[in-house]
């Protein structure tokens, strides 16, 4: 070794005998390049050239929509605007917007004024509605519940120019019931009692804010003032209507064989009444009637019940639709809740009701075969559902009522988001113009002249 070495290694044990043999080192790993990919970068400010125009593939549902709405009469809504050429104020957001949004709203299952408008910034399709028309939850919320009678005049229109064109015919309509849970909690239902002293809390409450009111002149606390003064009085005029219907309700509990019950009624939405729902479990809800044609699915009928039982809604929901249609359906499919006797009688003067016949509790008794006490519309009423034919018929019923039923569970209508028969009517109404502008899709596509295309019925598909 080398002095070096030995200076190196001094004061330490190295080992002795003859040098190990060289061990050989493994060589060296060659060094991996990192990956070169692309990341993200959303800072970054882009600026695109397009137009709305492009955002929707032609035959997209949205355009579907747009294409009815476009050739509709709206004169009745345009008739509340008070915003006109030379005069002052704001311009109004077109009605054919409005109406647009809801309609493929519905189609989509967005029943909240509030959820719609926050998409109409972000999905494409509600941009391309708009047209660059910025629309608030405000202007949508009371559009949709003011024009009832408009959009029913619409529900004439959508059957009158499928029956022209040959898709409804009248042959056999179906009648149900669907009961949706309403804007109301099981807790807010309060006796005749409770409901009075709740009312003499409301009215001095108001007029204690209209005293304060009066005597303090601070702008900013008068605004405040105003906004807690109309909540008052709103629940006032909530529970003055709860009041009302209070005789109401008792009847229909002397009818049900309840009449030891008290009748309760609903501080939120007085017209709401408890019914038994599908699941067994009773809550506060409304009972929308639906009448649709056998052969096409159009809906040719809608009505508002504040009942869970359908006694009594076939002969109104009928006249209804032989006013709307200038004409009587053939026949009329109901389950055994329409089939009273009296309504049968009224019914068969202008078609031919099919319905289950009751089982008698005697056994061996024939249940079609009339009964002394029947008049000539119900013993041929059940003579008639005791033929094949007949049974073969009713078993239609199934297949269009409750294909409809399920269709406005998907699009939706599990509660309804507004109170009271009128606007829970308009929300319905919606319902079925969306409804039957796809069937439109499917049956008579020249309609909107959009053809039979793929585009068409992928649209109508989804």
């Amino acid at each position: 070794m080398t002095d070096s070495a030995d200076d190196l290694f001094k004061g330490q044990d190295l080992p002795s005998g003859p040098p190990a043999a060289a061990v050989a080192m493994p060589a060296a790993a060659p060094a991996v390049a990192a990956a070169r990919v692309l990341r993200p970068e959303r800072r970054q400010i882009q600026m695109r050239a397009s137009d709305l125009e492009s955002l929707l593939q032609p035959g997209h549902r949205a355009r579907l929509v747009w294409s009815w709405v476009e050739r509709q009469d709206l004169s009745t809504m345009y008739a509340g605007i008070k915003a006109v050429q030379g005069g002052v104020g704001r311009a109004a957001i077109a009605p054919e917007i409005l109406l647009a949004l809801w309609l493929y709203a519905m189609l989509e299952g967005v029943g909240s004024a509030r959820q719609l408008a926050r998409i109409t910034d972000s999905h494409d399709a509600y941009r391309w509605l708009c047209g660059g028309v910025q629309v608030n939850h405000h202007s949508l919320s009371d559009f949709r519940v003011e024009h009832g009678q408009a959009l029913d005049e619409l529900l004439s229109v959508s059957v009158a120019s499928l029956m022209a064109a040959g898709a409804v015919k009248l042959k056999q309509v179906a009648h149900d019931g669907i009961r949706v849970r309403a804007s109301a909690g099981a807790g807010s239902f309060r006796r005749q009692d409770k409901l009075e002293g709740s009312l003499e809390q409301a009215r001095a409450r108001v007029a204690q804010l209209k005293d304060q009111m009066q005597s303090d002149g601070a702008a900013g606390s008068r605004r405040g003032q105003a906004a807690q003064r109309r909540a008052a009085q709103e629940r006032q005029a909530r529970l003055e209507q709860a009041l009302r219907r209070l005789p109401e309700v008792q009847a229909i509990k002397e009818r049900q064989g309840k009449a030891a019950q008290p009748a309760r009624v609903s501080t939120t939405d007085a017209e709401a009444t408890v019914m038994k729902m599908g699941d067994g479990g009773f809550r506060p809800a409304y009972n929308p009637q639906l009448a649709t044609d056998a052969d096409s699915l159009v809906i040719v009928g809608v009505d508002v019940a504040t009942v869970g039982s359908d006694q009594g809604q076939m002969v109104p929901m009928l006249e209804q639709v032989t006013e709307r249609c200038g004409q009587a359906p053939a026949a009329w499919l109901v389950d055994g809740g329409f089939t009273s006797h009296e309504q049968i009688e009224q019914a068969a003067r202008s078609t031919e009701v099919y319905g289950p016949v009751p089982q008698p509790k005697t056994t061996g008794v024939d249940p079609h075969q009339p009964k002394a006490g029947d008049s000539e519309a119900v013993a041929q009423w059940r003579v008639r559902m005791g033929t094949d034919e007949a049974k073969a018929i009713y078993r239609r019923r199934a297949a269009t009522a409750e294909c409809v039923n399920a269709q406005a569970r998907n699009r939706g209508l599990q509660q309804f988001l507004v109170r009271g028969v009128k606007k829970v009517t308009c929300v319905m109404l919606l319902f079925a113009l969306a409804h039957n502008l796809m069937r439109m899709v499917a049956l008579a596509p020249d309609l909107l002249a959009h053809g039979t295309g793929a585009s068409a019925a992928t649209a109508m598909a989804g």
